[in-house]
């Protein structure tokens, strides 16, 4: 070969080599985005209006229970209010997160100041098959000092989410933590699905109802719940 033919020879690897350097790096990059081939989920603590990351093959069907209502206003705080008013307007805000999020399904047990029997409340989400049923209260205790956030099962499959929503709810709030408890408590014992009763304060402690009849309080414990539900569907 001549010293012409050497030269193109050399030209035509070295160029060869840089293509492979440019697709090597390309490739590596590529990996580094996404190291499973796939795109990544979103954190548990995304906002549920945002999408939750989760991707069910049909919607999570979360039912939610506002405790009490109409004859049975549930206990008096400690500046009047009534506790089936404070669980409703805590049910709607949460019902309207899972709402925007396609990978939840929720419903309601009551959307207006009506009774409902506590049979009834777990017949509706066992009738519907529903994924999780959800029952919000308040709590209450005759001397005011007493404070804090409680959270209830019934069966061993409760735990985990009672757990995981527990936890959520302390950091939303950073009330007291007086902790996940199993109860034998009707609408859970009659529930087919987890099910859980959550107290997220003390409507008789006057700091913990300003914040569970105040907006904000309402939206940060309702994004708790909602965040606690799409971890405890990410981790099952």
């Amino acid at each position: 070969m001549n010293k012409s033919g050497r030269a193109r020879h050399m030209a035509g690897f070295i160029l060869s080599c840089c293509l492979l350097i440019v697709i090597a790096c390309a490739l590596l990059a590529q990996y580094n985005r996404h190291p499973s081939g796939s795109e990544p989920l979103a954190g548990h603590n995304a906002g549920a209006g945002s999408g939750s990351g989760l991707s069910p093959d049909k919607p999570y069907k979360i039912m939610i229970d506002p405790g009490h209502g109409g004859k049975d206003p549930g206990s008096e705080g400690s500046d009047g209010a009534w506790e089936k008013d404070i669980n409703l307007a805590l049910a709607q805000k949460l019902y309207d997160l899972l709402k925007q999020d396609p990978a939840f399904e929720p419903r309601l047990t009551r959307a207006d100041d009506t009774f409902v029997e506590l049979a009834d409340r777990a017949a509706m989400a066992n009738d519907w098959h529903a994924d999780v049923l959800v029952s919000i209260h308040g709590n209450a205790f005759e001397d005011k000092s007493v404070a804090g956030t409680e959270t209830y099962y019934r069966y061993a499959n409760g735990h985990p989410l009672a757990t995981i929503i527990h936890n959520q709810l302390l950091g939303a709030l950073d009330f007291q933590d007086r902790g996940v408890k199993e109860e034998s408590l009707k609408v859970l014992s009659l529930s087919a699905m987890p099910a859980i009763l959550i107290e997220p304060g003390y409507v008789t402690n006057p700091a913990e109802e300003a914040v569970m009849q105040s907006d904000d309080g309402q939206s940060r414990a309702a994004q708790a719940i909602a965040d606690g539900l799409k971890q405890y569907f990410a981790e099952r």
